[in-house]
């Protein structure tokens, strides 16, 4: 049994659901006057909705801290850590962690709080919204064994959202070259930015090149499940989750029975 069989107990085709933070202490947007308890209920309430509406894991992550740094400050950290403890007894599915764009905070926070991966950007060079963004995957999976966390799995993003790769090699050789070199975890295939999809034929390119599972990381939906689940193992969603699928938007739990129906009849 792999790592991911572990994660999923086996499910195929498996289903996260994201769980986006409202702007958090130290972003600019974070609003004082609602405060930490108004973060834990919106956390909460996503979560809440995801379980009910029969999610296989969800992820959290702080999507709303625009714009985004490369490393993620003490508060950040804290808070994300603080508000998954406190609900840890209401999770009932497996569950990640994402910090944007710090890999060594999403791994910090997922072994504070008992979660089974992260998902991160944490190999290529890239021009991005962000500025220079150069990764360094060998100090991430070193810190992964100093703080004994190779129980967790790492999903490595290929293709970063809001960036531009300076490697051109094909995105498929991109993935063999990670598995190969990095000890990818999963592959990520995402489209040009959140709640856009890739295209099927480069998820079939980058599974046909792979030996580790591949998922895909934006766009996924009830309407494109049957084409990209012909080739992706799993996937990520996020966007065509929430109430009139716009990102920023609480999850909406019609939506995600409606997903999770369509992935059903398609796992059989």
């Amino acid at each position: 049994m792999t790592q991911l069989d572990k994660i999923f107990s086996g499910k195929s085709k498996a289903v996260i659901g994201m769980i986006h933070f409202p702007p958090l202490p130290s972003a600019p947007m974070y609003d004082d006057k609602k405060g930490i308890k108004y973060l834990r209920d919106v956390v909460e309430k996503d979560l809440f909705a995801l379980q009910e509406g029969g999610i296989d894991a969800v992820m959290f992550c702080n999507e709303n801290d625009r714009p985004y740094n490369f490393e993620a400050d003490f508060a950040t950290v804290a808070t994300m850590s603080s508000i998954i403890g406190t609900l840890l007894k209401k999770i009932k599915v497996p569950f990640g962690v994402d910090v944007l764009w710090d890999p060594k905070a999403a791994l910090a926070i997922a072994k504070a709080t008992g979660g089974q991966f992260i998902r991160e950007i944490v190999t290529g060079v890239f021009v991005s919204d962000m500025g220079f963004w150069n990764t360094k995957v060998g100090e991430l999976y070193r810190y992964r064994r100093l703080i004994e966390a190779d129980d967790i799995s790492i999903f490595f993003n290929i293709s970063a959202e809001f960036a531009y790769n300076l490697d051109r090699r094909p995105l498929e050789v991109i993935a063999e070259s990670t598995v190969f070199s990095s000890l990818a975890d999963v592959i990520l295939v995402s489209g040009p930015m959140t709640g856009a999809p890739p295209t099927p034929e480069i998820v079939k390119k980058v599974k046909e090149k792979v030996d580790v599972p591949v998922f895909v990381n934006t766009g996924f939906n009830k309407d494109n499940a049957d084409e990209m689940f012909k080739y992706a193992d799993g996937a990520i969603v996020g966007t065509s989750l929430k109430y009139e699928g716009i990102t920023w938007n609480q999850v909406d739990p019609e939506r995600v029975r409606a997903l999770m129906n369509k992935v059903n009849s398609i796992r059989g």
